[in-house]
């Protein structure tokens, strides 16, 4: 039995946790909008969280190289999908493994006209509800909690008993998912998002390049991430090389409209004026969007 299938996901945690530090921070390079990132956090953390002498000092003994840069990339590039879809009036959202994210009640103005789904394993999801209850936080009635384990229960079944519905159109996100399934779970996964996606839908995901699976450490912070993800019993699994992200998408009925590794995210998120950069992203990441064909 894996760790996540006995207690709450750590990875999930920690990406919370660089999203209320991110908010904290004045520098736009390193600032992010989750205001809900800080307001569930144990309270010891966010009393540390809001000395910024001693925030800095936690994320530097705790986050491996660029991946606190990484979080508030993604973040706001997953932030800005996720409006420009509101915006456009997409009838469902689904969300996977959604951990702590808290776009349903950031963007909850914005998307009473949708329905959002937030899929997760039992343990993580719990311990998320919970805590909104706790913090007094109002969970939108638009917003459905489905529990699920990708690699061991059906995705259709689970999709079709909680209201969700074929043939919308859906904005899927997958942040800080695919790395963590095994080969089958990500092709089941994609064949169901393809049997659901409506006309216009749109997915969302990021990706481990598959170097970082053969241990080659070429990327700028990889030793550290890949000592951290093992520690934390929640190892990756999946990857892809760039160049083979347009074919596995084409397979499902999709075409890649942006597709965003290292360089580009620094570009987009932390180069100044000056073409200087603010901080350097872990480079064992990238980030993808498919638009349905």
């Amino acid at each position: 039995m894996k760790r996540i299938e006995r207690t709450t996901s750590r990875t999930a945690a920690m990406t919370c946790s660089s999203r209320a530090a991110s908010f904290l921070e004045t520098n736009p390079h390193y600032h992010c909008n989750d205001d809900i990132a800080v307001k569930i956090l144990p309270h010891f953390l966010r009393l540390l969280f809001y000395m910024p002498v001693l925030r800095r000092y936690f994320l530097r003994i705790l986050a491996p190289m660029g991946i606190f840069e990484y979080v508030i990339a993604r973040t706001k590039y997953i932030d800005e999908v996720y409006e420009k879809a509101l915006i456009e009036g997409f009838d469902q959202i689904l969300i996977f493994g959604a951990g702590y994210d808290s776009r349903a009640l950031r963007f909850r103005a914005m998307a009473q006209r949708t329905r959002i789904f937030e899929l997760d394993e039992p343990h993580t999801q719990t311990a998320k509800i919970r805590q909104f209850q706790k913090r007094g936080l109002s969970i939108p009635s638009n917003v459905h909690f489905i529990s699920i384990d990708l690699e061991k229960e059906s995705l259709r079944q689970k999709l079709d008993s909680g209201g969700f519905e074929k043939s919308k159109k859906t904005l899927f996100i997958l942040e800080g998912v695919l790395m963590y399934l095994i080969s089958d779970a990500v092709h089941d996964t994609f064949e169901t998002i393809q049997a659901y996606a409506g006309s216009g839908s749109r997915a969302v995901f990021d990706y481990i390049r598959a170097s970082v699976l053969r241990h080659e450490n070429m990327l700028y912070g990889e030793p550290g991430i890949v000592k951290a993800v093992s520690k934390a019993g929640e190892k990756w699994q999946f990857g892809f090389e760039p160049d083979e992200v347009d074919p596995f998408a084409e397979g499902y009925g999709f075409n890649v409209t942006d597709h965003k590794c290292v360089h580009d995210l620094e570009k987009a998120y932390f180069q100044d004026e000056d073409g200087q950069l603010a901080g350097r992203v872990n480079g064992t990441h990238c980030i993808v969007t498919l638009d349905k064909r």
